[in-house]
C-alpha cells in the first residue's frame, strides 16, 4: 500500500507549517529544539509524484486507490438523536407541553384558558401560544423543549440563580410560559421566528446563564438523567484570525512586539475580516506590505495559516446530550483536566442531529446572589431581581452618571461615556445601546444620539417603518427590525423575513438578488410602493443589516444590566462587598473595586483576625476586608481563622493564634503577612513588636501543641492560666 503523510498542502508550504507548530506549542522558529518535520516532503503530493516515488512497487498505488473506494463513510444529517424526555403517565409529549405552558401562562399572565380568550390580549397571547406550540411540533422540537425546561426546573428547585436568558430563544413565549426565559417576549416585540424559523429549519438553541459557582450542579444532573455515556463537553478549536495570525507570526519571527502590534492595527475591527479583505479596507496596511520587507514577510506566512486551528479547548458553555451512547455518532477525547470532550465542533454536533445546550456561567449571577444574601442578613429583607420596577429612578440617575463600575455589560469607559451622552431614561434604551456598542454600528452612534436629543431630525423612508423603528428612533438596530420591516412592506411572513436577513448578512451576491426582487415585488403588491421607491428601502435596510443585533439577546443583556445597576443604586455596600469577594484572587480587578468603593465614599476597613470574614462583608456602613482577599492568605488560611474563631471565641494574641490554627494551613508567610497589612492590629498596635515574635511564638504553639499529642501538657503554662504572658513580652521593635 502506497500513502502520503500529509501535514500541508504544497511543497512550498513547509516553512510556514513549521512556524504554525512553533504557534501551537508556544516557541520560536530560532529555537533548535522547536517540533517541526523533515525532510520537508509532509505535503499532498501528484498522482506523477506518487508513481514516481513508488515505481518499484507499482501495484502498491492499486491497492491504495481500492481501499479508498471501499471507505464509503456517511454520515446521517436527517435522524435527531434527543433524548427521550419521559412524561407522566396519561400524557402525550405535547399534551404535558400544553400542560406547563397553560401553568405559566396563569402565572405570568393571570390566564389559561387557551380556547376562550376574554380580551384582545388574552386572544394574543392564546393566539401566539397555539402558534409556536404548532411550529415547534411541526419542526419535531417538543422533546428539546421539555428537556431543557427539565433541567431548569432542577436548577430553580435547589435554588440555584439563573439569568434571564440571551439569545433568540427570548423571543419565544412558549419558553417565558415554561420559566426557560424570564422576561415577556411581548412587551419587548420580540419574534419567534427568529428562534425557530418553520420555514428553514434549524435547530434551536438556548443560551442559558447560570450561578457560576453551582453551574457544575445542572451539568451534573443532566449527566445523571441522561447517562454519562450520553453527555459529553464540545471541544471548540480557536482559529487563527487576521490579527491574531499577524501578531503570532510575527512572534515565532522574533519580530519586535512593538511592530507586530502596529501592523495587525491596521488590520479594521471589522467582524470576521479577511488579509485580503484588509488589503481593501485599509491602505496603511497595504502600503506597509508593499514597502516593508518585515510586513511582506510577516503577511506572506499569515495568508497561508489564516484560518488554520491555533489551538483546541473546551468550549465555555457547550454541553451535548444523546438518546444512547455518544461514542455511536462522533468522536471523543480525553482534555487534560479528564473531561470527556467531542472531536466535532459545536455546529458538526447540530448536523448530525445531537442536541446542544449552552450552560453558561456567569459571574454576575454569583455577585447578584450573594449581594440579595447580604441584603437579607443585613437589612432583613428579601429581595427578588426578577421582579424589580423596570422604570426606577435612581437607577437609571445612574446610568445617566455612567456610574456603572460593576454593571453587567456597562464597564468600559467607552461605555460609561455613550451611557452619560445619551442619558437613557427607560430600559428599551439601554438595550439599544448594548446592541450599537460593537464594531460595525458604532458608526452610527452619533447619529443616534443627536436623534435621541433632538439635534438631528428623524425621518422615516415609508410611513409603514415608523411604527418599527419609532423605539430606536429611525434607525434600524436590530435583526427582529429587519424582519418586521420585510413583513409590513412586502407581505412576507416573519420566517421570510428572517431567510432575508440571513441573505443580506451572508453576502451571497445570486441568493441577494433572488431576495431583492421578491422584495421589490412584495413592496409593490402589498404596499402600493415604486420600483424605484422599494429599491431604495431595501438598499437601506440591507446597509444596517450587517450590522444588526439580536434583540432577544441585547435584551438579556440589558436586562441583567439593570439589575445589577439597581443593587448599586439602592444597596451599594452590599453589592460592592460582593463584587470584592467575588474577585478574590484576582489582583487587578480587586484595587479597581476598592478604588470605586472609595469613589462611593465606602470606607474600606482593614482585615482584623477577629473581625473579617473570609470573604468582604458590609460592617456600619463600610466594608470588612476579607482575609482570602490579602495576597498570601487565600481561602484555606482564611477559612480555618474564621471557623476557629467561630468556634473558640476571639484570638487573645499571637500566641493563642498560633496555638489554635492549623499552621500547615497559616503558615509564617501567612502570618508574617497578616502583620505587616493591620490584621493583629487590635490585639497589638506594634506591628513590629508583633513581626519580631512570630518565630518565638510559633516555635512555643508547636512544642505545646506536640506536647499535648503526647499527653504530657506543659506544667508551667498551666500555672500561668488560660494565655501565657508571652504576647507581652515580646521582644521590642520600632
Amino acid at each position: 500500500v502506497a500513502t502520503n503523510d500529509v501535514h500541508y498542502l504544497d511543497k512550498e508550504h513547509a516553512r510556514a507549517h513549521e512556524i504554525l507548530l512553533c504557534i501551537q506549542t508556544k516557541t520560536v522558529l530560532s529555537d533548535p529544539k522547536h517540533l517541526k518535520y523533515e525532510p520537508q516532503e509532509f505535503y499532498l503530493k501528484s498522482p506523477a509524484e506518487m508513481a514516481r516515488l513508488f515505481g518499484e512497487a507499482p501495484g502498491a498505488i492499486e491497492n491504495t486507490v481500492e481501499i479508498a473506494q471501499r471507505c464509503n463513510v456517511t454520515f446521517d444529517f436527517k435522524t435527531s438523536h434527543f433524548p427521550e424526555f419521559k412524561v407522566p403517565e396519561g400524557h402525550t409529549s405535547k399534551s404535558y407541553l400544553v400542560k406547563l405552558c397553560k401553568a405559566g401562562l396563569a402565572e405570568r399572565y393571570g390566564f389559561d384558558d387557551l380556547d376562550h380568550p376574554g380580551n384582545s390580549r388574552e386572544r394574543e397571547l392564546a393566539d401566539r401560544l397555539n402558534y409556536e406550540i404548532g411550529v415547534i411540533e411541526s419542526t419535531g422540537f417538543i422533546g428539546y423543549f421539555l428537556v431543557v425546561w427539565d433541567f431548569i426546573r432542577f436548577a430553580r428547585e435547589r435554588g440555584i440563580p439563573l439569568g434571564p436568558g440571551r439569545g433568540s430563544g427570548s423571543g419565544s413565549l412558549v419558553s417565558y410560559t415554561l420559566g426557560i426565559t424570564g422576561f415577556d417576549p411581548l412587551r419587548y416585540n420580540l419574534v419567534f421566528e427568529r428562534f425557530l424559523n418553520p420555514e428553514r429549519v434549524s435547530p434551536p438553541d438556548f443560551d442559558i446563564d447560570f450561578c457560576q459557582a453551582r453551574r457544575g450542579e445542572v451539568i451534573d444532573y443532566v449527566r445523571r438523567k441522561y447517562g454519562k455515556e450520553n453527555v459529553a463537553n464540545i471541544i471548540t478549536f480557536g482559529s487563527l484570525g487576521a490579527k491574531t495570525v499577524i501578531r503570532d507570526v510575527g512572534r515565532v519571527l522574533e519580530t519586535d512586539l512593538a511592530y507586530c502590534d502596529r501592523l495587525a492595527k491596521m488590520i479594521p475591527d471589522i467582524p470576521k475580516i479577511t488579509l485580503k479583505k484588509a488589503f481593501e479596507e485599509s491602505p496603511d496596511f497595504k502600503r506597509a506590505y508593499d514597502t516593508e520587507d518585515k510586513a511582506r514577510t510577516i503577511v506572506d506566512y499569515a495568508k497561508v495559516l489564516e484560518g488554520l486551528s491555533r489551538h483546541a479547548g473546551l468550549h465555555a458553555a457547550g454541553i451535548v446530550i444523546a438518546d444512547e451512547p455518544l461514542v455511536n455518532f462522533l468522536p471523543l477525547a480525553r482534555e487534560q483536566g479528564g473531561e470527556i470532550v467531542t472531536q466535532f465542533s459545536k455546529n458538526h454536533v447540530e448536523a448530525i442531529g445531537m442536541l446542544k445546550a449552552d450552560f453558561l456561567g456567569l459571574q454576575t449571577l454569583t455577585v447578584m446572589r450573594e449581594t440579595c444574601e447580604l441584603i437579607k442578613s443585613g437589612k432583613g429583607i428579601e429581595l427578588d431581581v426578577n421582579k424589580l420596577p423596570m422604570d426606577d429612578k435612581e437607577t437609571f440617575d445612574l446610568f445617566k452618571r455612567g456610574d456603572t463600575i460593576g454593571v453587567f455589560q456597562l464597564e468600559s469607559r467607552g461605555m460609561r461615556d455613550l451611557f452619560r451622552r445619551f442619558a437613557p431614561d427607560r430600559i428599551e434604551d439601554v438595550i439599544a445601546l448594548i446592541a450599537l456598542y460593537r464594531p460595525g454600528p458604532m458608526q452610527f452612534l452619533d447619529e443616534y444620539v443627536g436623534r435621541k436629543q433632538g439635534k438631528i431630525t428623524i425621518t422615516y423612508d415609508h410611513p409603514k417603518l415608523e411604527p418599527i423603528l419609532k423605539e430606536t428612533h429611525g434607525i434600524m438596530v436590530y435583526q427582529e427590525q429587519v424582519q418586521q420591516a420585510a413583513k409590513s412592506l412586502a407581505g412576507f411572513s416573519l420566517g421570510q423575513g428572517d431567510i432575508l436577513r440571513k441573505a443580506m448578512g451572508k453576502k451571497d451576491a445570486a441568493e441577494m438578488e433572488k431576495q431583492r426582487e421578491a422584495f421589490v415585488a412584495g413592496c409593490r403588491k402589498h404596499s402600493g410602493i415604486p420600483t424605484h421607491k422599494a429599491e431604495k428601502i431595501f438598499e437601506m435596510i440591507h446597509k444596517f443589516a450587517g450590522y444588526g443585533f439580536n434583540k432577544a439577546h441585547s435584551a438579556g443583556y440589558a436586562i441583567i444590566a439593570y439589575q445589577t445597576a439597581y443593587l448599586k443604586a439602592h444597596y451599594p455596600v452590599e453589592f460592592m462587598s460582593a463584587n470584592l469577594s467575588n474577585e478574590i484572587g484576582d489582583f487587578e480587578d480587586l484595587p479597581k473595586f476598592i478604588c470605586e468603593a472609595g469613589e462611593m465614599d465606602i470606607e474600606i476597613l482593614k482585615p482584623d483576625v477577629n473581625r473579617s470574614s473570609a470573604r468582604f462583608a458590609p460592617e456600619c456602613g463600610a466594608i470588612r476586608f476579607g482575609l482570602a482577599g490579602i495576597k498570601n492568605v487565600g481561602h484555606g488560611a482564611a477559612e480555618a481563622i474564621v471557623l476557629e474563631r467561630e468556634r473558640s471565641g476571639p484570638f487573645k494574641g499571637l500566641l493563642d493564634f498560633c496555638h489554635r490554627v492549623d499552621m500547615q494551613k497559616a503558615n509564617r508567610k501567612t502570618i508574617e503577612t497578616l502583620v505587616k497589612c493591620g490584621a493583629f492590629d487590635s490585639i497589638c498596635s506594634n506591628r513590629g513588636r508583633m513581626f519580631a515574635g512570630i518565630d518565638l511564638c510559633m516555635r512555643r504553639a508547636e512544642s505545646d501543641n506536640r506536647d499535648r499529642l503526647m499527653g504530657q501538657g506543659n506544667l508551667f503554662a498551666a500555672l500561668e492560666g488560660p494565655q501565657s504572658s508571652l504576647d507581652e513580652s515580646l521582644p521590642d521593635a520600632p
